[in-house]
């Protein structure tokens, strides 16, 4: 028998599950707690409905065959109340990781960012920073408190979508950040260390997106968290600095 006469070869309910706690325990293995891989599975599965629902909202939907007008006008509708349904779940999924909204919670205040989160942004920054710039000896040890603040600056859901956030700032504003990072990054005559020393990290795109997005924010953030202000401020001249 062929398996087009067997139908779709899916995996079923418990192949799945396999599959999941096969990857919760080499995660384990590795030292990453299970909520921590437990959020990430979360993510790639919420992630995985979004696109496919995203996917079919694209297209020009058709019955198939011509079975006259009644007939395409029902199949259409039920297409369209699967695909609602599509949606309904790919929010459900993604409101298990991250909570019911994007709000901050009653005492009005952001939680900080777990380990998970950092980690996320800071593969995310890693390959975008080098498409600008070439890596440069300094690696500040304050990396994972920049991280936090930038991050301090959005609800747990906005984190969840942060990586596509900056890839489309970086695409957006790609010609003044070639500028930025030719004039005061790694190889430009700006010395490594100084008021500009973020501009020799990876995290300064994040730090930029922010100061974009969010200033007030990220200054409360910054403030906090006691990091040097002239780095803020250095970066704002910078990201400033005409043509």
């Amino acid at each position: 028998m062929s398996t087009a006469d067997e139908g779709r070869q899916w995996p079923d309910e418990v192949s799945v599950d396999n599959a999941r706690t096969t990857l919760l325990q080499l995660l384990a293995r590795a030292g990453v707690p299970s909520g921590d891989a437990r959020a990430l599975i979360g993510l790639v599965e919420a992630g995985a409905l979004a696109l496919a629902h995203k996917e079919l909202s694209g297209g020009v939907r058709r019955a198939p065959g011509d079975k006259g007008e009644v007939y395409g006008a029902g199949w259409l509708d039920g297409a369209g109340d699967l695909l609602e349904e599509l949606g309904t779940v790919a929010e459900r999924t993604l409101v298990q990781v991250v909570g019911a909204d994007g709000h901050p919670d009653q005492a009005g205040e952001r939680p900080r960012a777990g380990r998970m989160e950092v980690e996320r942004a800071r593969v995310a920054l890693t390959p975008l920073y080098l498409s600008f710039t070439a890596v440069s000896e300094l690696d500040p040890e304050v990396t994972e408190e920049v991280l936090a603040a930038v991050l301090g600056t959005m609800s747990p859901r906005q984190r969840a979508g942060y990586a596509g956030r900056l890839t489309e700032f970086a695409v957006t504003h790609r010609a003044r950040l070639e500028r930025l990072f030719a004039a005061f990054g790694p190889g430009s005559a700006i010395a490594v260390h100084g008021r500009y020393s973020l501009v020799h990290s990876a995290t300064s795109i994040a730090v930029l997106e922010r100061l974009v997005a969010a200033p007030q924010e990220l200054w409360e953030e910054w403030d906090a968290a006691e990091l040097p202000p002239a780095w803020l401020e250095g970066l704002t001249t910078a990201w400033n600095a005409p043509a």
